[in-house]
């Protein structure tokens, strides 16, 4: 691929439409950056972090994000010539962890080299599929009725399965008068890490609710315990905060931990990582299918990218733009009809984005040269 010649960091913050609440606390906005890597011929491949402000999903914020791109990252880029994206993810090897910043830069240098190379950021990581089926991801209400309003709003719009977040007292009877009120709907449960072992009899009732699985219901960096649930319980376990990695994917498969894994470019340092514990699951027969972060245009479009590969085949959390934010970074922005997402056929992620719109949230920026 073409060198790049600078890497521009622009921190946004935007507006959620409304409150988003799981079990480790409610966002009303967010903080993200947006990665633009630029080359000589003025191509702009795009990245976008998923971390939060507070460290309630990993370790990582949006200021640790900061310091490790502009501190080690792109001082390594600097040291070395890239032939293809897939060099980024073993040159950032020797930084433990800080996955979302990896994920990040690697992700805008995937969009370069696709919009060099002139084809779809899908169709440069192997994927194949035109079309990807979405499910929604619904936060915790603060009444049963307010969410039944909200599932019936997502099952109206098409949306293919629905996700609803759990914890502790609000999770068997809440998911009962759900079910109760749409026994056809494909339903899962997410619980964010917020029960033990010491719950698994409340776990165990939910085999009685038809559910496709319960994500992460137990610690975020476990896999053992998670094994003895997967036993106990009928309902699948599908694990999110427990995989960085395919080596956690190999290991947490051969315990039996789960049955079900959900592929978050962030969580995994990158779309390369995310490629290769598709292929490890797709060889195992494990079901994948792509969580979000509430990210905004660019992260989505990433996520829309890497389910178009074969192995993902179960709806994902790429809602539409419309249902997170009260304006998106990208046009068109993202929508859905009966379910389904059209992949676009432009070069890297397939948007344009909004220039106006990426200024108005730019709340800091800074341009990095790759020549000194």
């Amino acid at each position: 691929m073409k060198p790049i010649q600078s890497i521009k960091l622009r921190k946004l913050e935007m507006a959620l439409v409304a409150p988003f609440t799981t079990s480790f606390g409610t966002f009303h906005d967010k903080q993200f950056y947006i990665i633009e890597t630029k080359d000589e011929d003025g191509n702009i491949g795009y990245g976008e972090s998923v971390a939060f402000s507070s460290p309630w999903y990993n370790e990582e914020t949006v200021k640790t994000n900061e310091h490790i791109i502009k501190d080690f990252l792109i001082p390594a880029l600097k040291q070395t010539t890239l032939n293809h994206p897939e060099d980024v993810h073993p040159l950032f090897e020797k930084f433990r962890r800080n996955h979302m910043a990896k994920a990040a830069i690697e992700g805008a240098i995937w969009d370069l080299y696709a919009k060099q190379e002139n084809i779809p950021l899908a169709t440069a990581i192997g994927g194949t599929a035109s079309k990807i089926d979405v499910g929604v991801s619904i936060g915790i209400k603060n009444t049963t009725d307010e969410l039944i309003d909200t599932v019936r709003r997502s099952v109206e719009q098409g949306y293919k399965r629905i996700k609803i977040k759990i914890k502790p007292g609000w999770d068997v009877d809440v998911l009962t008068k759900v079910r109760d009120e749409f026994p056809d709907i494909d339903m899962m449960a997410d619980a964010n890490s917020a029960y033990t072992l010491d719950h698994i009899d409340t776990l165990k009732q939910l085999d009685d609710l038809n559910l496709m699985m319960i994500e992460q219901p137990l610690a975020h960096d476990d896999i053992i315990d998670h094994a003895t649930l997967q036993k106990a319980i009928q309902t699948p376990v599908c694990l999110d905060e427990s995989i960085h990695s395919l080596e956690d994917t190999r290991k947490a498969i051969e315990l039996g931990s789960c049955q079900i894994i959900n592929i978050k470019i962030g969580r995994v340092g990158g779309l390369t990582e995310a490629k290769r514990i598709h292929d490890y699951c797709q060889a195992h027969n494990i079901d994948v299918w792509c969580g979000g972060m509430l990210e905004a245009g660019v992260g989505r479009a990433h996520n829309i990218a890497l389910t178009t590969l074969s192995g993902f085949t179960l709806p994902g959390d790429t809602a539409a733009s419309s249902l997170y934010w009260k304006q998106d970074i990208i046009n068109p922005e993202v929508t859905v009809q009966d379910g389904t997402i059209t992949v676009p056929n432009g070069p890297g992620i397939g948007f344009e984005i909004d220039q106006d719109a990426l200024e108005q949230f730019t709340v800091e920026q800074e341009t990095i040269s790759m020549n000194n």
